[in-house]
């Protein structure tokens, strides 16, 4: 049943002529349904769960916050559903903080808010959300949004309270108070809550795994579609397509737009209308990732030969990527900054492309910080970002601690360098022209240095043919 159809009948009567007159599409229930759609249900037994593994975690963090802000009382909003057109919405998602501090992830309930109140200890948490509905309630079986007769069984609160060992509490219990800091709209409280996941804890790397396994599968799936992918006038959904499957089918759904571009548009950093040719001889770059149901994602590159073998100048710029990817991967140590590992990787793809012949000054010149930067025409973008609950993690951070922080055990982020040859670029050699490659890896900083959680996904050139013959036998 649409949206539209079930609109038409979401609107009950009263005893109040103003109140029983229907808009242009929706009708009354008619007296015999209001007499009897309380009656003649089975009890439904309260189950209550276990705590769920992250519950420890995010007390762990919240006693943390808690201990940063004393005497101060915090508000973290869960969020509210958004609106896609008219009367439907988009798939909701908590807010990252939010599922951070309370474990409550793709199954949180939407307009909830956790309330840290200052107490002799610290500070009493809880979190308020609206509880399921009686069944005597019109807003069972009349309100589309929340009504159970719609979206299907709400939890309650002493469900959510043993499930996430916290305190509960109805949402129409909440009131905001004068001077209580609240997420996004303090600063300091938004910093500190972004500065916590710089460092992961071993729930959340677990998880982390996780993803990246199943977004391998995902890329395996692609290379089985690439034959359909080329018969489709829009191979790039098909590519998409068949990622989003994989994707619904073994975690949340994806932890961003996928981007499927194909030729010339592997050039166009973030390509995500997709609705584009796939042509032998091209190459495919596929930037995708899952999302678990703990709302924790991948993030990951690879850039595939449609034919299934790379051309010599492919070839060429595919290996100098890889080249720098392994260049920034050796730069990431304990101790290092994080700028450094960027670093490391433009060094390779400024000395590559000044020695095909495009650049007007030499690679040294390029990488000179204050009159430099030549180089980055054909890769603008940063080679690392901080991964986590959000795809770009901990975005509210200081610069003092993301980009001039100090790599430590716990940190996970990418390495994701790449060149871009646009099609209608004239300082590039015209052989070159329409090529877009990156790879991207997702990495863990441990005490024993770098582990690239994605290595398992086939890197090198060589790998890559191998990798599609196989796959596509």
């Amino acid at each position: 049943m649409s949206t539209a159809e079930r609109d038409t009948i979401a609107e009950p009567t009263t005893e109040t002529p103003a109140e029983t007159t229907t808009t242009n599409r929706k009708q009354p229930f008619p007296r015999g349904f209001l007499d009897t759609i309380s009656t003649g249900w089975a009890e439904r037994p309260e189950s209550i769960p276990a705590p769920r593994a992250q519950a420890p975690f995010a007390a762990v963090r919240r006693a943390a916050l808690s201990a940063a802000f004393p005497g101060k009382r915090l508000v973290i909003p869960a969020g509210s559903l958004k609106q896609r057109s008219n009367d439907t919405d988009y798939p909701y998602r908590a807010h990252s903080a939010f599922a951070h501090l309370t474990g409550w992830a793709s199954d949180a309930e939407p307009d909830s808010i956790l309330v840290f109140e200052p107490a002799e200890s610290g500070h009493d948490v809880t979190l308020y959300f609206r509880e399921r509905a009686d069944r005597t309630t019109t807003e069972f079986y009349a309100d589309a949004t929340v009504g159970e007769f719609w979206i299907g069984p709400r939890p309650s609160l002493a469900g959510v309270a043993a499930d996430l060992d916290i305190a509960t509490d109805h949402l129409e219990r909440f009131s905001a108070a004068e001077g209580e800091l609240v997420l996004d709209e303090d600063d300091d409280l938004t910093r500190f809550v972004s500065e916590l996941r710089l460092l992961k804890d071993e729930y959340e790397i677990a998880e982390m795994r996780r993803a990246v396994d199943i977004t391998a599968q995902g890329f395996e799936d692609v290379i089985r579609s690439l034959p359909d992918a080329i018969a489709h006038a829009r191979g790039e959904r098909v590519v998409e397509g068949v990622f989003h499957r994989r994707a619904r089918e073994d975690g949340n759904g994806e932890g961003y737009d996928t981007i499927a571009a194909s030729g010339p548009h592997a050039c166009y950093l973030h390509w995500t209308r997709n609705d584009g040719t796939v042509v032998p001889g091209d190459l495919i770059l596929v930037d995708a990732g899952v999302e678990a149901d703990s709302l924790y994602t991948a993030d990951i590159t690879r850039t595939l030969p449609v034919s299934g073998t790379f051309t010599e100048v492919q070839r060429r710029v595919y290996e100098t990527v890889r080249e720098a990817a392994d260049a920034a991967f050796a730069a990431a140590r304990i101790g290092v900054r994080f700028r450094e590992v960027h670093e490391a990787a433009m060094r390779v793809i400024a000395a590559r492309v000044a020695e095909w012949g495009m650049l007007p000054v030499t690679a040294q010149e390029a990488l000179d910080g204050d009159t430099g930067g030549q180089h980055r025409r054909y890769m603008v973008h940063g080679t690392s970002h901080h991964l986590g609950i959000d795809v770009h993690d901990c975005a509210q951070a200081r610069r003092e601690m993301y980009y001039d922080g100090i790599l430590a055990p716990g940190m996970v982020f990418t390495i994701e360098p790449g060149l871009y040859f646009q099609i209608d670029d004239l300082t590039v050699p015209e052989e070159y022209r329409g090529i877009g490659v990156r790879i991207e890896d997702d990495i863990l900083m441990t005490e024993d240095g770098p582990v690239n959680l994605s290595a398992d996904i086939p890197r090198t050139a060589d790998e890559v043919e191998a990798w599609i013959a196989r796959v596509q036998r």
